[in-house]
């Protein structure tokens, strides 16, 4: 993990002081799963999630961003209104630990330096590398961490950005992640020493997803950009 700390950092922030807009602050919000235990919402913040944000303002209408975001996920088939997940019990939690890169567009121009109040909803997408805790199902009902994992996640959300003031700029947003895993709630473990069918459970042909609901607020600093080559 300290090692995709220490790339984020070196891609995202070389030469901060000698070049264009730059914003870094904070994400505070909640997180929930859809996979194979418990509620099948799709959006239905439950368990925290912090961390740091990271862009570079490349022109008006595009950013390249990085996050490192931690946060907790869990399941609970006594919550879910599937009479069969009721009936079978199971439960889970497992902690995530996110780093992301990639490309935020707005669908207005968002400038700092026109006087003006800005806002402007955005996308965002990108590539994102995962460490969870890779879980397992054991005497029957209980599940429970088998080892650390990793793996890779594609970021799609959605969100709200106004300015506060001239240096600040505070935004909504909504991210659902697409795993390359079927594992968060431990219905399909990637090693197992017994029978794979006795452990596996749910449908194990679709990987799980989580969504990130929260708040952003960034400090921009930096020379007022000069948006002229990309």
């Amino acid at each position: 993990m300290r090692f995709y700390i220490f790339l984020f950092v070196f891609i995202l922030i070389p030469n901060v002081m000698s070049s264009q807009t730059y914003e870094i602050g904070g994400f505070l919000g909640a997180a929930n799963y859809i996979g194979d235990v418990g509620k099948t919402t799709f959006i239905a913040p439950k368990t925290s999630v912090f961390g740091g944000v990271f862009k570079w303002n490349r022109s008006p209408r595009h950013s390249f961003r990085g996050t490192i975001l931690f946060g907790k996920i869990e399941g609970d088939d006594s919550q879910s209104k599937d009479p069969r997940r009721n009936e079978r019990g199971y439960k889970f939690e497992n902690s995530l630990n996110e780093v992301t890169i990639g490309l935020e567009y707005t669908f207005w121009e968002f400038s700092m330096y026109s006087g003006q109040a800005a806002h402007t909803p955005y996308l965002f997408t990108g590539l994102s590398y995962l460490g969870y805790n890779s879980l397992i199902k054991k005497n029957s009902s209980r599940i429970i961490k088998d080892s650390n994992a990793s793996t890779l996640a594609i970021p799609m959300i959605v969100g709200y950005k106004t300015t506060l003031g001239q240096n600040f700029v505070l935004a909504a947003e909504i991210g659902a992640r697409y795993t390359f895993t079927d594992n968060l709630d431990g219905s399909n473990p990637n090693k197992v020493s017994e029978n794979q069918d006795d452990v596996s459970f749910g449908n194990i042909n679709n990987n799980d997803w989580y969504v990130f609901t929260g708040i952003t607020l960034t400090f921009t600093f930096g020379r007022k950009p000069c948006y002229c080559n990309f």
